[in-house]
């Protein structure tokens, strides 16, 4: 009898502080933003108390991996500070790291200053960088120099005007064409463990988005996990007219598509949601095939 093929992804893996991660099936990243202004309100935590409850819940819901930002990147957004970036990680991670010592963490930061900070001095595990080094020319010699996974995610413009009026001839070939230039520069510099993101929502129209999505299975391509960040996010809910605390079921129906397109990590607010949606994906695909003639 012929072997069903998964959707799943071809088997992955990632070197974290001395673990080998394999991603056999979707993982799930939980975010925790540690801001006062990202776009989703449920996703602020800025107390100790309320981060450390917040990582609890990420841990207790079945996410493998916290995401934590310092720096809004949302649409129309400024750059905080360095100082700024850095005196909130430093109380997030510290307070994580306390309670949870061995929690993969990933830290959003386009800096290679907080990248190098980070890593050095409470072993984050991922650098998540929106820029995919574009916004630090020094990036990418830092990683090298870190050895730690990194995230490249792909964003015309930046935070402050990326979605004044993205353009794109095509939006599939340009992607593929900028994953191809950051990968070989990466390589050339002997990074290994890369992550890519097509960057929903960052430089791109509605339509961009679902384009992506529609043909997220051609970055299969380059080989490499691919991470989805669509979590109740405005192509979810300016189509449905609603707003982003009544978009978790856009979100699940939107994530269940990035599963089958095949991808590897969905960044989510809601873990427990997305930990069904994959459980769920994983049993159906399980099932025999019946062939009638």
């Amino acid at each position: 009898m012929e072997q069903k093929r998964s959707v799943f992804a071809p088997r992955k893996t990632l070197h974290c502080n001395g673990k080998l991660i394999t991603i056999d099936k979707p993982m799930v990243m939980g975010i925790i933003n540690v801001t006062n202004d990202s776009f989703f309100s449920g996703s602020r935590f800025q107390l100790s108390y309320s981060i450390a409850q917040r990582a609890k819940q990420i841990i207790d819901e079945g996410g493998q991996i916290i995401d934590i930002g310092a720096c809004s990147t949302r649409p129309g957004a400024k750059p905080v500070s360095e100082l700024e970036e850095l005196k909130r990680l430093d109380k997030a991670l510290s307070t994580i790291r306390k309670r949870y010592p061995e929690v993969i963490i990933s830290v959003d930061t386009f800096r290679s200053s907080v990248a190098k900070r980070v890593v050095n001095e409470y072993r984050v595990d991922i650098i998540n960088d929106i820029s995919a080094g574009k916004m630090d020319e020094t990036m990418f010699e830092t990683i090298a120099e870190l050895n730690v996974p990194y995230v490249i995610m792909h964003m015309q413009g930046t935070p402050e005007n990326m979605q004044q009026n993205p353009t794109y001839q095509n939006i599939i070939r340009e992607l593929l064409l900028f994953f191809n230039d950051r990968i070989e520069k990466l390589k050339q510099l002997n990074v290994k463990d890369i992550i890519i993101d097509p960057g929903f929502g960052f430089g791109k129209t509605l339509e961009h988005n679902y384009s992506i999505l529609k043909n997220l299975d051609t970055f299969k391509l380059h080989e490499l996990p691919i991470l989805v960040g669509i979590s109740r996010k405005s192509m979810i809910y300016k189509y449905l007219h609603s707003k982003p605390e009544l978009a978790l079921n856009g979100t699940t129906v939107l994530n269940t598509i990035a599963i089958l397109k095949g991808a590897s990590i969905l960044r989510v607010h809601d873990v427990k949601e997305a930990v069904e949606t994959i459980r769920l994906v994983e049993l159906t695909e399980s099932q025999p095939e019946y062939q009638f003639i």
